[in-house]
């Protein structure tokens, strides 16, 4: 399997490719910036930052960059999270300069129009109002801010409309200022195109680009005791999440928590709390466990919603599932049916390009590579059922879980 290349801009700006002999390709950048990068007084400026870059630069106004990648079958598409914001396009191979120039543009040319403002909060507003009327999405972001309880981590990806209301160009410009800088970011690809004609694209448009290093200052949370917190909400189900702390994304044993989640709660039929709440017993729906590693702490959580009368149930049994998993070790046909199906669901995801994309983007943002299928699988088949174990009780212990129910 042929792997990727990389190379650095003298600037600091890092560069990945990986060869794929489909007509599709993809380019974009990932910044090393993201919700709990904002000052205090920034609440939202992130995702408003992502936004506005598509509303006006230097050279083009919003109409012209919206089309540019459209007219010729492509798509343009950008997502912030905690830690990271992403700006990538999708296309046909003959556009890749189409896509560079475009992106190359909105990244470090774009001026955040004082007229585009004020349309644009009100764009995200109602993106917040649409969350707020999901309480099964709605719950995440609470239990995460309850959990992170002031710290930055915790904050609402989308702001709330006190900050939001406050933003101006200045705003958005500040916050690129001090991280959209080479530095701080990655330009990433995929495609038949030579990588060497990538590097001369990146050196002749952006090898010149000299600007002050990226401004991180991130601070890791204080872990809270946990809590069990119950509200009434004009909801037809109780909507229930459990979770606390997990793994950082450097953490050695995280291979093995991400095994041992999709044992507990994945998404086959045939994870534990499926078998338990929905199969054998039929009192939810959907029910699911889920893990996301920051760079310097992590989250798991368990998520499902049933009749409020079969709360009480669901969470017993949820409890004897996860007291299980720390009690009992895994038999040799357990452990080798687990690595087996995961690494099946794995192979089978691997076959969506622009998730793969998006997932080299993001592991060498932070570490510097990207394992191929055959070095994650190597790292699955050196899982023991003892480490198993250990990880168990140190992140699904009920005893250390919390607790936020919406009835």
């Amino acid at each position: 399997m042929v792997h990727y290349q990389s190379y650095i801009l003298s600037n600091g700006l890092r560069l990945i490719h990986l060869p794929d002999e489909s007509p599709v390709s993809y380019c974009g950048f990932a910044i090393n910036a993201g919700t709990r990068d904002e000052a205090s007084n920034e609440f939202g400026v992130a995702h408003f930052v992502e936004h506005m870059l598509f509303k006006g630069t230097q050279k083009r106004n919003a109409s012209y960059i919206l089309n540019r990648m459209e007219q010729v079958g492509g798509e343009l598409n950008a997502y912030t999270s905690k830690e990271e914001t992403f700006v990538y396009s999708v296309f046909m191979e003959q556009h890749f300069k189409r896509s560079f120039d475009l992106l190359a543009e909105l990244l470090f040319q774009s001026i955040f129009p004082e007229n585009e403002v004020e349309k644009e909060v009100d764009v995200i507003l109602d993106e917040i109002n649409s969350y707020k009327d999901s309480p099964s999405e709605l719950i995440f972001d609470e239990f995460e801010n309850l959990l992170f309880q002031g710290h930055a981590l915790g904050h609402n990806i989308l702001g709330d409309e006190a900050s939001l209301e406050t933003f101006t160009s200045e705003s958005g410009q500040s916050f690129v200022n001090r991280y959209y800088t080479p530095d701080n970011m990655l330009f990433f690809s995929m495609g038949r195109i030579p990588f060497k004609k990538v590097i001369a694209m990146a050196e002749n448009a952006l090898g010149n680009i000299t600007l002050p290093k990226a401004e991180q200052k991130r601070v890791a949370p204080i872990n809270r005791d946990p809590f069990l917190i119950k509200e009434i909400k004009d909801t037809h189900q109780a909507h229930v999440l459990l979770g606390g702390y997990s793994y950082g994304m450097y953490e050695l044993n995280r291979m093995g928590l991400f095994l041992l989640n999709n044992i507990l709660g994945g998404p086959g039929m045939n994870s534990r709390l499926n078998l338990s709440l929905r199969e054998r017993n039929g009192i939810v729906y959907n029910v699911e466990s889920s893990i996301t590693s920051y760079t310097d702490t992590g989250l798991q959580t368990i998520y499902f919603g049933t009749d409020p009368k079969n709360t009480n149930r669901a969470i017993q049994l949820v409890t004897r599932e996860l007291n299980k998993l720390c009690d009992v070790k895994l038999s040799t046909s357990q452990l080798a049916a687990a690595k087996r199906q995961l690494m099946g669901q794995l192979g089978v995801s691997s076959d969506n390009k622009e998730s793969t994309f998006l997932g080299m983007g993001k592991s060498y943002l932070h570490h510097n590579r990207f394992d191929s299928l055959e070095e994650v699988y190597k790292k699955i088949e050196c899982i023991t059922s003892e480490q198993l174990l250990d990880v168990a009780n140190q992140i699904f212990d009920p005893k250390k879980l919390s607790n936020l129910t919406y009835y």
